[in-house]
């Protein structure tokens, strides 16, 4: 597939979250959405992108965004993580790996010299009308807020 570019249709999703809950794209029309893909619940990169955008939900809600995470993990595994962390937003369990695909954030990876699949941690800011707006490749994970905010400063 080719890399989704800002501009383009979102690709359309729906998944289950940490609730059992079914999430799709279109239950977010008229509103802004943060969607990050993450590795793996409670490792620290996961952890402190997760605790950065709960610390800043209330702020990012009156903003008009909503925030979704999706990662390869269990909806138990999210379960266990959005209670530990107090997370107020969706986890989608993304086992099969589909949304992680269709949005380029599966794929080829190097970590020292080995090369491997996994999940490429990217941010998909999409607009009201369901349009990429932004994309987020190289995620600060302590600071990813702020790495929103300046891209509509």
């Amino acid at each position: 597939m080719a890399e989704l570019k800002e501009g383009q249709s979102a690709p359309l999703f729906e998944g289950t979250d940490q609730d059992g809950k079914e999430i799709k794209l279109d239950d977010f029309k008229g509103r802004k959405v943060i969607l990050y893909f993450y590795p793996k619940d409670n490792t620290p990169g996961c952890t402190n992108e997760a605790c950065n955008l709960r610390d800043n939900y209330r702020d990012l809600l009156d903003k008009g965004f909503a925030i979704i995470g999706v990662s390869p993990d269990s909806q138990k595994s999210h379960q266990k993580f959005a209670g530990k962390f107090e997370l107020p937003f969706p986890l989608i369990a993304d086992t099969e790996k589909k949304i992680l695909a269709d949005y380029g954030a599966w794929g080829q990876k190097k970590m020292y010299g080995k090369s491997f699949m996994g999940v490429k941690r990217k941010t998909f800011i999409i607009d009201e009308e369901g349009k990429i707006e932004k994309i987020i490749s190289k995620v600060d994970t302590k600071k990813h807020t702020e790495q929103i905010y300046k891209l509509y400063e």
